[in-house]
């Protein structure tokens, strides 16, 4: 069976668009829609026609293009179920546990609410990719705008459960000062220190930093490391709750 393609873009100030496209089948998605015309280039780039977007959450910077694309192209458009009252031109409503086809693909659906009420992400188990819009991102996780932070520690717990070489694609490039925060946590964490080097030597050079692994992100990335015992104490949490460590961490970077 041929891969599935992805294209990852530049969009807005510093939005990550995606494309994902099955070669035999013809179809293409996008992974919310930022903003129209850097979709448009590439599609165009790569020759692929729109024939999905796949909606993560209601945030303008993850919507704005749905209407223009849906004129332009007919798409449909796949996305929360519990935000279809706001989702522009919504079609199909899901939640946590539905499967959908694309094309040859399964589409499983998480719910990852937190950074939203309603927040979902994409999960296709055959090319071993999440899309996981503004819950997780490299080093770091979305800002608590409509979740709690035992919420948003349970969005996290289900994408951990997924195969550690699953390739995590993110909705926006913050890895840069995702990783001076995440060194305050875990100063001697030396995987996150040459993580760190790599992503300044990265962006220096104009180059994104994603995708990333979920293996990655478990080694280095405080927010999904709860459970390490230096970071306990660097926070001076040696006996709390998980769900009460990374609370703090949340706090914490709200505040830097």
């Amino acid at each position: 069976m041929s891969p599935l393609q992805i294209e990852q873009f530049a969009a807005r100030s510093d939005n990550f668009g995606v494309l994902v496209h099955d070669p035999e089948t013809g179809l293409t998605a996008s992974i919310d829609a930022p903003e129209e015309q850097p979709i448009l280039d590439a599609l165009k780039r790569r020759g692929w026609n729109l024939t999905h977007v796949f909606t993560t959450h209601h945030h303008t910077d993850h919507v704005e293009a749905n209407l223009a694309l849906k004129k332009r192209f007919g798409v449909e458009i796949i996305g929360p179920e519990d935000e279809k009252t706001k989702i522009p031109g919504l079609d199909r409503g899901v939640g946590h546990g539905d499967r959908f086809k694309f094309g040859r693909f399964d589409v499983e659906v998480i719910s990852t609410p937190g950074h939203t009420a309603g927040e979902i992400s994409f999960h296709i188990p055959a090319a071993k990719v999440v899309f996981t819009g503004d819950t997780l991102f490299s080093l770091g996780c979305g800002r608590l705008f409509e979740g709690t932070p035992v919420t948003m520690f349970k969005s996290l717990q289900r994408l951990l459960a997924l195969p550690s070489e699953t390739e995590i694609y993110c909705g926006h490039e913050y890895s840069e000062s995702n990783a001076r925060f995440a060194l305050t946590i875990d100063p001697e964490n030396s995987a996150l220190k040459e993580r760190a080097r790599q992503i300044n030597a990265l962006r220096e050079a104009g180059l994104p930093t994603l995708p990333t692994t979920l293996m990655r992100e478990m080694a280095t990335n405080p927010f999904l490391r709860w459970h390490d015992a230096a970071i306990r104490k660097n926070l001076n949490m040696e006996d709390a709750t998980d769900e009460a460590v990374f609370a703090e961490i949340r706090k914490r970077k709200d505040n830097f």
